[in-house]
């Protein structure tokens, strides 16, 4: 198994687990490239690689409008777009997106101990991605873009922990990203890290997760015994 241990002590037994979504649970990237693109092209702009857009998303949708449209981010020209974005979005969240491997034996595999999602994707289209995918009643919690500082900050995972009762260095935090990585290890929760995301496999390992995986398949083979 693919697997390395940052702080190089055994994964505390969880409390509960919460989940990244866009790169972790839910392959997106075509879906929000094509949102992106729309207002892109709208705009009068050209349309970018999937993959470029790719390397945008992570810190919230005001960034990737940022990014996509090489404004700074307190441009008041991002306010609009940003709301077209989300829009467009929201009425189109899952023609191409689907699960990641292993992501629904993952959210299933913990039993009865509350699971959540975390994520800087905006609250609107978060909701219509889960409702779409018939995945909203799975999560006893979510936190979304708009609910207030967004990752790599701690506060995402002190709320989690405290909507699921839990101390929070007894939740582990499951992502993609460095923003994951960085927020749970800010927050004094335990980091899990997943490649095959929208995130480099260097980035993630820098931000120091207490345990790296190649896929959600493995993500119970780091219960201890």
């Amino acid at each position: 198994m693919r697997r390395a241990r940052a702080s190089g002590r055994p994964v505390r037994r969880p409390e509960a687990v919460a989940f990244d979504l866009d790169g972790t649970l839910v392959d997106s990237r075509r879906d929000i490239a094509a949102a992106c693109n729309h207002v892109l092209v709208a705009e009068g702009r050209a349309a970018l690689d999937v993959d470029v857009i790719a390397k945008f998303v992570g810190d919230g949708v005001r960034a990737l409008v940022s990014r996509a449209f090489a404004m700074p981010l307190d441009s008041p020209d991002v306010d609009a777009l940003e709301r077209a974005l989300v829009a467009r979005y929201a009425a189109h969240a899952v023609e191409h997106t689907t699960w990641m491997p292993g992501a629904l034996a993952a959210i299933a595999a913990f039993g009865t101990l509350p699971v959540a999602v975390v994520t800087n994707k905006a609250r609107s289209v978060t909701l219509a991605v889960l409702d779409a995918l018939g995945a909203r009643g799975r999560f006893a919690f979510v936190y979304a873009g708009g609910d207030g500082p967004l990752k790599p900050r701690p506060e995402p995972v002190h709320a989690v922990a405290r909507a699921l009762g839990v101390p929070v260095d007894a939740l582990w935090v499951v992502g993609d990203g460095e923003q994951d990585v960085l927020s749970a290890r800010a927050a004094g929760a335990v980091a899990i890290a997943v490649l095959g995301g929208f995130g480099t496999e260097a980035a993630l390992r820098a931000a120091q997760p207490h345990a790296v995986i190649a896929s959600l398949t493995e993500l119970t083979a780091l219960l201890p015994p």
